[in-house]
């Protein structure tokens, strides 16, 4: 008898779980092209031409627990020898509750950390390392947002470097107001063979005072926004700790598709593993000129004019970036 109570309750609780249990499908599709000509300021000239594609697939149980597994498939065209360059596995755990969101596994960086200045991580990264492998945890009210975040980018083996990164961002907005700060540190070990090798350590941080303004003159929005920027550098055993400071001023122009951005940077050089190589330059300005020709709920295209004044020279970027996506739902049992 205990026996059948027992197989009737567990009945019972699987049967409240897939009652609230929906299966879930998504389908991301993410194009490139970049070409980037920077032989004036002696940098590498290149052009990124490719596209991913990403499929996940899982349960969202209670409107809480997500359970999803997929690839996200990368081709750079111009290689007909491969098919595809890189496969990688998707596969994560997300909690929702109240304002809180905490993931663990590897689950997709964007949108997570599309907003981190390209001086602390550079856009390639966008390209070639579409997850973060590790755990992030996000708070979201009216006036606060934040993230902490760890990914694990190297597992040692007798090839590769243990490396792991962690950061942190927030943003606090008091009406027009806010700022905002965005930070990293990334540590580089050894590998199992760990011969003329040294610990890397290499640290970011950001933190700006703004204003968003709404419906200025013809534009439809304005940000400005500026503050310090530092860097912490070491190679131990090697080299001296390392501190570049600097100063950072941004401004941001909207008008229907049409968008301006302007970076300006003066300070010290930062050398950031991670980071843009334009910011190892004292004093840097880039100017973005763009419209977004394609814009709905589920797909934007971007087409960007890029222009870099470093080292007494002008390089200049173009870029078109498509982002489509496709998602449904449906109660298991249904």
């Amino acid at each position: 008898m205990k026996f059948i109570y027992s197989l009737l309750l567990s009945l019972f609780l699987i049967t409240s779980v897939f009652a609230q249990t929906q299966l879930e499908g998504e389908l991301r599709f993410h194009g490139f092209v970049d070409n980037r000509e920077y032989v004036k300021s002696g940098r590498n000239s290149q052009t990124i031409l490719g596209s991913r594609l990403a499929a996940e697939t899982g349960l969202f149980i209670d409107s809480t627990h997500r359970i999803r597994f997929g690839l996200n498939a990368l081709k750079e065209y111009g290689d007909s020898s491969k098919f595809v360059g890189s496969i990688l596995p998707t596969i994560y755990y997300e909690y929702q509750y109240n304002k809180l969101d905490f993931y663990i596994g590897s689950f997709p960086r964007y949108p997570h950390l599309k907003d981190y200045p390209r001086l602390l991580l550079n856009d390639t990264l966008d390209y070639y390392k579409p997850n973060i492998e590790g755990m992030l945890l996000k708070y979201k009210s009216d006036r606060f947002a934040g993230s902490l975040w760890i990914d694990w980018v190297g597992k040692q083996s007798k090839v590769t470097r243990e490396a792991f990164l962690v950061g942190l961002d927030a943003r606090l907005t008091l009406g027009k107001f806010f700022i905002n700060h965005y930070g990293y540190m990334y540590h580089k070990a050894f590998s199992e063979n760990p011969a003329n090798e040294f610990l890397e350590d290499n640290a970011g941080s950001i933190t700006n005072l703004g204003i968003g303004l709404k419906n200025v003159g013809f534009l439809d929005s304005l940000t400005l926004s500026a503050g310090p920027v530092f860097s912490f550098e070491r190679v131990r055993s090697l080299t001296n700790i390392l501190v570049p400071k600097g100063f950072v001023a941004n401004l941001e122009a909207c008008y229907k598709r049409f968008f301006v951005e302007n970076r300006f940077y003066s300070g010290q050089g930062h050398h950031l593993l991670l980071g843009d190589s334009f910011y190892t330059s004292k004093l840097y300005n880039r100017l973005d000129i763009g419209w977004v020709p394609l814009l709905t709920n589920n797909l934007e295209g971007r087409l960007k004019l890029s222009f870099h004044f470093v080292d007494n020279a002008m390089d200049n970027q173009q870029s078109f970036i498509l982002r489509y996506r496709i998602s449904g739902s449906k109660k298991v049992g249904k």
